[in-house]
Order: structure tokens, then C-alpha cells, then sequence
């Protein structure tokens, strides 16, 4: 052994000798000379902290995990009898010579175009097309991740992944490739779901987890077919949890920092109990490529939305009918709400559910059925997730005090955006009149339009807090404090009243081209 200057072994002796910087924390704190012999290694027994394996889950789980391989027709330039389409200078596969890299390609790959009942098992007696003199033929035009959620062959996967798609193969972990029919899709929260026939084979399958017991920090490990290179294990933490990123209403991502890339979309998200904890369906990346910032669509939203794809082919989602926005800190106190919660109400639709049962603009919802509502987001997936005809109790904000609201929900259009948002289609707006008004503190310049409805924003301070709340210069404003304007003056009564209230901000609905919002300005330098 290497010896120090006073005939000990050096601390890097000691570090390279055990492979564990605690052993040589140990010896400095006791005191005990570093002259480090087999004898006392052992009556140590310092150890390495155990390094987690995921292989038990992964050899439990990837049975379960597939390939899905999404076909549709594309136009050929020439067609042969054989279903593939070539024209190498006007010559024709046939014409080409058998060492032909063509040739040799397709061969290598089971796809000799010569093979004629090799054509009729991928296409039929009729041809790619299913019949006779069609054109086209079914290529590959996507590829994602899915997985089995019944032995009998139910697999899940992303509406994106299939949305383009007329024809589907799933391929399992062991190469078989399976057709797969398309039972039913969801756009708004990204799932749809395939059967294969197993022809009475049973599928190993996987089951949801429970959200309760999902935490931030806890590992997890997605299976999938990443740039189409077939099963890939990564691992990684639940890096949050509730992540909205702008894709729908129903927005409560799962962020987890497993390596998740293209193809991967559809694959689950496995927790150390190989139960799907999420549905890998976006990425965050400047490049393309994973950066350590992937979404999962939870277990709880996926669970209830593919048993309705299965009983139904799609989801029946309830409908309340208007329009909302979250409730900001500012909003809250130009309406005297103790704290920035709820769903603000801008507009309900004429004739919906809410519309019917007296909703109105400016209302807040604060609970749904005895329970708190957290924010407009929380409203949506509430209502969404509940059944068309089911009666519900809200508590509405209006006017300073609590009320309460029965509402019976309707059927969500399929054409309609969210569960809680009307159609935002708004006529044009008029040009400004000549005449205009300055409400200099406000930093807004404002006229009366054409159809008497609101007043027209003629101009806008840069340097103002409507500016820097979005308000912008052709946009209306059609009441303040929920009280209906039509003139400068009107809204200088409104602020004037407010003030007396105590209150320092006050609410301006906002109406534009892409339809209507609440905004909250400070109120203080008003006269």
C-alpha cells in the first residue's frame, strides 16, 4: 500500500481503496490512524447506498406495451397489378435486374413485390384498396406508442397518434403485428382506443394507478417506441404535478423528466408498481429531441375517458353553457371577493343550461355541489366529467354577496371548444366615431359605437395599466362593475361610486373579435 509522508495512506489511497468517501469520513472523526487493513474494512462494513432497478418492472410490464402503426392511402404514380407502384425511367420492377438495391431491399425486408399472396395478405383478394380499380394504397404515415388495458385486446393510445390514420397495426414487444380497429377517440383529452383480435389469445395487460398516491419525486418509467426504433425503457421522477400547457379545458398534466421523444406519444408512464400512472402525449423542446420536460395525461382523466371509448365510442361530457376566465388577484378585489378563486363568468350562450338557469356575465362560480371551485380550469373538467341531464347546486358571487344556482346540464356540442365556453364568434366592430372622451387615468380614450351597445376604445396610453392589461384600441367596453356603459360619463359614475365602496380597482368587461373577457383596473387617481 502507498504511504504518506508520515508512513500513513493517503486519503485518495483510502477513497480508491474502499470506493466509498464515507469510510474515510469515518476514520478522520474517530481519530483512528488511516492505516487501513483488511481486518478493519470488514469490522466497518461501509456500503454503498443500494441503486434502484427498474428491470422487475420493466420485464412485468413491456409484454403490455406496443408499436402502433398508423396506415393511410396515398395516391401511387403508376399502378401495378401487385399493389406497388414504380416507374424507374419507364421501367418496372420487374425490369430491374435481380441484384438490383431495390430489389434486394424489399427482399430483405419480406416485401417482394412479386409475392403475390404476400400482396393479398396485406391487401386482399381486390387489391390495396379493398375492391377493384381503386387507387392508392394503405402506406405508414405515423408511428406512436400504446399499450393493452384488457386481456381480450382493448389497447390505449393518443388521438394524435390515429387521427390521421384508416388502418392500424399494433406490433407487439416479441414482433407479432396485429391489425387494429379504431373503437373511439377523444380529442380534447388526447386518447383514443384499438382492439386487435387476438383470435382467443389472452394479452398481458396493465392497470391505472390511483392519483392519491402519485407524489412529485417519485420514480417512474416510460416504455415506448421512440423514433420508431421499437420498445425503449427510459426512467425519471414526477417532476409536477397539475401542469396546464394550453391544450384543452381538461389541461392536468402530469411533467415527468423521463427521456420521452417522438413515438413515444401514447406509451404509458409507469410507476415502481408497473401501474400507468400517465399517458406520455407532449414534450417540451427547443430542439426536438428530449430535454427532460415531458406530459402525461393522469390516470384518473385517461381511466374515465377510455371506459366510455370502450362502452360507447365516445364521451358524453356535461354542459353548462358560458363563457369563463380565471378570477386574478385584481379581478377578486375590484369585486370583493376575499381571495382570486372561482370561475369568472363573461358570457353565457343564449339558450344553454346556464343561460336558462340565470347565469349571468360577471357572476362568479365559488362552488359546485358543496365543494370549493379552485379556478376556471377546475370548473371545466367538473362539469366535463359529469353526466348530460345531472342536476348540480353552484354558488354564484353577485353583487357582493353569495347566491345560490340549480342548473341542469345539458350535452356538449361536438363542435363546441370546451365544456364551459360558449362560441366565441363576435359581429365586426364599427369604426370609432369622430367624437371621443379621454378617461386619462384609466389611460384609455373611449367613444360611443355605432350600435349604442358599450363604447368604443378609440385609444390606448402605452404607458398605461390597460396596456399593460391587453386592453387594446378598437376593442368595446361593455360594462364596468357589471353595470352596463354607454358613455364616458357613465363609467366615471361607476369609479366614482366604487371608490365610495372602498374599492380600489374595478372590473371593465371587454369585448373584441375573439369574443369577450374581464379585466381589473386600479381606480385610485379616478375623480
Amino acid at each position: 500500500m502507498l504511504k504518506n509522508f508520515n508512513g500513513r495512506p493517503s486519503l485518495a489511497t483510502v477513497l480508491k481503496a474502499s470506493t466509498v468517501a464515507g469510510i474515510a469520513a469515518a476514520v478522520l472523526a474517530t481519530g483512528v490512524p488511516l492505516e487501513i487493513t483488511r481486518s478493519y474494512a470488514e469490522a466497518v462494513k461501509v456500503q454503498a447506498p443500494a441503486v434502484p432497478s427498474f428491470a422487475n418492472v420493466v420485464d412485468a410490464v413491456s409484454p403490455a406495451v406496443v408499436s402502433v402503426r398508423v396506415e393511410n392511402r396515398v395516391n401511387p404514380v403508376a399502378d401495378n397489378n401487385d399493389g406497388f407502384s414504380f416507374d424507374f425511367n419507364g421501367r418496372g420492377f420487374d425490369d430491374l435486374p435481380d441484384d438490383h438495391p431495390l430489389k434486394r431491399f424489399f427482399k430483405q425486408f419480406g416485401q417482394d413485390p412479386n409475392d403475390q399472396q404476400g400482396h393479398q395478405r396485406r391487401f386482399g383478394q381486390n387489391g390495396p384498396n379493398g375492391g377493384p380499380g381503386g387507387k392508392g394504397r394503405l402506406r405508414p404515415v405515423a408511428q406512436g406508442s400504446g399499450f393493452f388495458i384488457s386481456e381480450d385486446g382493448y389497447i390505449v393510445t393518443n388521438n394524435h397518434v390515429v387521427s390521421d390514420g384508416q388502418a392500424f397495426v399494433a406490433v407487439t414487444n416479441d414482433g407479432t403485428e396485429l391489425d387494429a380497429k379504431l373503437i373511439g377517440k377523444d380529442p380534447r383529452t388526447d386518447l383514443a382506443v384499438l382492439k386487435v383480435d387476438g383470435k382467443g389469445k389472452k394479452f398481458t395487460y396493465v392497470n391505472w394507478a390511483d392519483d392519491n398516491n402519485v407524489r412529485v419525486g417519485d420514480w417512474v418509467v416510460a416504455v415506448g417506441n421512440p423514433f420508431g426504433l421499437g420498445g425503449t425503457v427510459t426512467a425519471g421522477i414526477v417532476s409536477a404535478r397539475g401542469r396546464d400547457i394550453g391544450s384543452g379545458p381538461y389541461d392536468d398534466y402530469l411533467q415527468v423528466d423521463a427521456a420521452v421523444n417522438r413515438g413515444n406519444s401514447g406509451g404509458p408512464t409507469f410507476n415502481l408498481s408497473g401501474e400507468v400512472v400517465g399517458i406520455n402525449t407532449a414534450i417540451f423542446s427547443p430542439s426536438g429531441g428530449s430535454v427532460g420536460i415531458a406530459f402525461a395525461i393522469p390516470a384518473s382523466t385517461a381511466r374515465d375517458v377510455v371506459a366510455d371509448l370502450m362502452k360507447d365510442g365516445q364521451v358524453s361530457r356535461g354542459w353548462l353553457g358560458v363563457q369563463i376566465q380565471p378570477v386574478t388577484k385584481d379581478i377578486a378585489e375590484s369585486i370583493g371577493l376575499s381571495e382570486p378563486s372561482g370561475a369568472l363568468v363573461v358570457a353565457p350562450q343564449a339558450g344553454s343550461p346556464g343561460d336558462k338557469a340565470g347565469m349571468k356575465a360577471g357572476d362568479v362560480v365559488t362552488a359546485l355541489n358543496g365543494e370549493t371551485i379552485k379556478d376556471a380550469r377546475d370548473l371545466s373538467r367538473r362539469i366535463g366529467a359529469m353526466q348530460p341531464g345531472s342536476k348540480v347546486e353552484l354558488s354564484v358571487w353577485r353583487a357582493g354577496k353569495a347566491q345560490p344556482l340549480t342548473v341542469e346540464l345539458g350535452t356538449l356540442p361536438i363542435d363546441q371548444k370546451d365544456a364551459s365556453a360558449d362560441d366565441n364568434s363576435q359581429p365586426q366592430q364599427p369604426e370609432a366615431p369622430a367624437s371621443e372622451k379621454a378617461l386619462a387615468d384609466l389611460g384609455l380614450t373611449v367613444g360611443p359605437s355605432d350600435d349604442g351597445k358599450g363604447l368604443a376604445i378609440t385609444d390606448i396610453d402605452p404607458n398605461s395599466d390597460a396596456a399593460d392589461k391587453g386592453i387594446k384600441e378598437g376593442e368595446k367596453i361593455t360594462s364596468v362593475n357589471n353595470q352596463e356603459v354607454s358613455s364616458a360619463d357613465d363609467i366615471v359614475k361607476v369609479l366614482n361610486q366604487a371608490k365610495k365602496d372602498g374599492r380600489t380597482r374595478a372590473l371593465f368587461q371587454i369585448q373584441s373579435s375573439e369574443g369577450s373577457r374581464f379585466v381589473a383596473l386600479p381606480i385610485n387617481g379616478q375623480g
